[in-house]
């Protein structure tokens, strides 16, 4: 019988450094259908990007560009006070070089999925959404922009029209979620999960129901066309090899993006 659902997992990679190393990329791309790879702002470097490039193009992965701020030591975390022209930059600046390595490897780029603050910031702050998803439109429009699921979903959707462009919903398998369909801050008990049978069973519940459980008890509503799964947790390999066994058993297929979007 044909899978009845499909869904995208995802994972952040290519966050090494110089001789610093950061998640287990050579284990975990196999197991992924897309790939946000750092662009050398928030983590990464010319070196990295190119070997992650090249992992993807290895196993089949789909590959994305995954800017963020220029703040290597926080790591992209920290919010950054600066206008949407310098945000336009930067996404400019970390697409174009990934989208150089992507097609040194014969590759082109299937999505741009913003990284930590300039993410979070966008959810709060839909005007740098928008700045994102002009950009990158006019760069190429079959780029697909990945975004938070939850609130902001109209705004989102008219973005797209807008700009004549795919958008793509995130739910994130490793992270806790509030009543309101936020994240968990990570300086807060219950922000990032690892147990490998938790995690499974909520993404099922997620791609089937459309719902996942908060942190407080209480189910949202959440529909997703894509999960991340944070290539930087310690229990990332434990996790994904859980999810895909937990996908298989319920009949749902994982897929890149540009499969069924």
């Amino acid at each position: 019988m044909a899978p009845r659902h499909k869904i995208d997992l995802n994972s952040d990679v290519g966050e090494s450094f110089g001789i610093y190393r950061l998640g287990q990329d050579d284990q975990l791309i196999p197991f992924i259908s897309s790939a946000n790879i750092a662009c050398g702002f928030h983590a990464g470097d010319p070196c990295v990007m190119r070997r992650t490039i090249w992992l993807a193009e290895q196993h089949g992965v789909a590959v994305g560009a995954h800017p963020g701020f220029p703040d290597l030591i926080g790591f992209g975390r920290r919010n950054m006070d600066v206008s949407l022209s310098d945000i336009r930059d930067y996404v400019v600046y970390q697409v174009g070089a990934l989208r150089a390595f992507a097609a040194m490897a014969g590759l082109k780029l299937q999505h741009v999925k913003a990284h930590g603050a300039l993410y979070n910031m966008g959810v709060r702050q839909i005007e740098i959404y928008e700045a994102i998803a002009e950009t990158i439109s006019r760069m190429d429009r079959d780029l697909i922009l990945v975004v938070m699921s939850g609130a902001g979903r109209r705004e989102l959707e008219a973005i797209g029209k807008t700009y004549d462009m795919r958008i793509a919903f995130e739910s994130f398998a490793d992270r806790g979620y509030n009543p309101d369909g936020t994240l968990v801050s990570r300086l807060k008990a219950g922000a990032v999960l690892e147990d490998p049978r938790q995690v499974s069973e909520r993404i099922v519940k997620l791609v089937k129901e459309g719902k996942v459980v908060a942190v407080d008890g209480s189910e949202i509503e959440l529909k997703a066309d894509t999960i991340c799964l944070h290539g930087d947790n310690p229990a990332a390999l434990s996790l994904v090899k859980t999810i895909r066994e937990a996908c298989d058993a319920s009949e749902i297929e994982i897929a890149p993006l540009n499969s069924f979007l």
